[in-house]
């Protein structure tokens, strides 16, 4: 990998449906990150395993369209991102971060 972990995985997704998916009663913890645009789905597992030293069993992405914006008389649109959905393997650990938001 020629990129850093710290350059795929920008920031968690704090909001009452992400928080539902890490804190799920069926063993399968989901937790959601804004990713790099260029990133795909192998170099974002790897960048979790490496930043929280959990396994990743699976990993879902979305491409999320900037939405509408106006400020006075002038309007424009908020910057589009990419978001990942990574569900982490059954004997895996849970990340930390999220367990304190709960």
């Amino acid at each position: 990998m020629s990129k850093f972990a710290q350059d795929i995985i920008l920031k968690p997704i704090i909001s009452e449906a992400s928080m539902i998916g890490a804190n799920n009663e069926d063993g399968a913890r989901k937790y959601t990150f804004k990713v790099a645009k260029d990133s795909n789905k192998p170099e974002i597992a790897w960048a979790v395993e490496q930043l929280f030293k959990v396994k990743v069993d699976k990993v879902n992405t979305m491409n999320m369209r900037g939405k509408k914006r106006r400020y006075g008389r002038f309007e424009g649109y908020t910057p589009s991102w990419k978001k990942a959905v990574v569900t982490l393997t059954g004997d895996s650990k849970s990340i930390e971060f999220f367990d304190g938001m709960m």
